[in-house]
């Protein structure tokens, strides 16, 4: 499977698509190609396969048989995304081949706490460090501080999921009200579309749910199967779980967006009670959230590399990889 060495020595390419663009083989490289004013097809890069690791094209692009089995011969993976960076195709056979690791997900033992505690405070620590970067003394982010310091303290004596929950809604309880206390926002509330803001953080982190299931795909991880969000039918637990540590990043970019007025009230239009972004403000927002998650595909990569190789060394104490920020 995949080592750190590979990701020293070879590349995640992403690719933007967001003209229709062309992908083909010529002399044993990768070329990417796009029909300028002419009509004659322009060589915009090359790739060697040597270098490739995964391709991620995101937008539209014509790919080609020669191509593929190209891909396949030199072990590289090819991704194409939505916008909203949802895959809607994928091609990997190392990934399909590794029926181990998916054993090993299924012989998990449920009630094992480490890996959903070592989950939930790398996301709580994360939550801290947004704080700390407000720079803000006010009560409700001291409050707010503390809360996760003292959930941090608690965590290791955590000894059931529903315990690990109750911690983790009072955290960000305190978190998000004291984080986002400027706008005038109430609480958050996932997938309601109560106001404008819930609708922007929904949009972030569907982005950021679609990014790790490509890498979670890529070591080839039953979705459904995660060890802190349980099965439940069509919800790609696994997903889910590993997203957490990440959601702050969105968070940040979203306080970031609101502070530089970048995302205004009348970007959106409100329909039964519930808010929608306008096309263009949605196109933006998706844009947006790109451009603040690609930057942390490596880091992605080392993180679902890491928890892969505690299910795969069967040692789920082993701590796993931090988030630099």
């Amino acid at each position: 499977m995949f080592t750190t060495k590979d990701l020293e020595y070879r590349s995640i390419f992403v690719i933007h698509c967001f003209n229709q663009r062309s992908l083909r083989l010529k002399d044993g490289e990768l070329l990417l190609e796009e029909e300028d004013a002419n009509g004659r097809m322009k060589t915009l890069t090359k790739f060697p396969f040597q270098k490739i690791l995964a391709l991620f094209i995101v937008g539209n692009v014509t790919l080609t048989s020669p191509l593929i089995e190209k891909c396949r011969k030199f072990d590289v993976a090819i991704v194409v995304m939505k916008l909203s960076l949802r895959p809607v195709f994928f091609f990997s056979i190392p990934a399909e081949a590794n029926f181990l690791l998916r054993a090993k997900q299924y012989a998990y033992d449920k009630k094992e706490m480490n890996l959903p505690v070592a989950l939930v405070r790398l996301k709580i620590e994360s939550q801290r460090l947004n704080l700390q970067k407000s720079k803000r003394k006010d009560a409700l982010t001291l409050t707010a501080v503390r809360c996760c310091d003292n959930a941090l303290k608690v965590l290791p004596y955590c000894n059931n999921l529903k315990a690990l929950l109750g911690i983790e809604g009072f955290v960000a309880k305190n978190y998000f009200a004291a984080y986002f206390q400027d706008f005038s926002w109430y609480c958050r509330c996932p997938r309601l579309k109560s106001d404008y803001i819930n609708v922007v953080l929904d949009i972030g982190y569907t982005v950021l749910f679609n990014l790790v299931e490509v890498y979670l795909r890529l070591f080839g991880f039953d979705l459904y199967v995660g060890v802190y969000h349980q099965l439940w039918f069509k919800r790609k637990s696994l997903v889910c779980d590993l997203v957490e540590p990440f959601r702050p990043i969105i968070d940040h970019r979203v306080r970031v967006a609101l502070n530089r007025k970048e995302i205004k009230k009348t970007d959106f239009e409100k329909r039964r009670s519930e808010y929608y972004p306008k096309s263009d403000t949605a196109k933006m927002l998706y844009i947006m959230f790109f451009d603040t998650l690609i930057p942390y595909k490596n880091d992605l990569f080392r993180f679902v590399q890491g928890y892969y190789r505690v299910f795969m060394n069967d040692q789920p104490g082993v701590k796993l990889p931090s988030i630099s920020r």
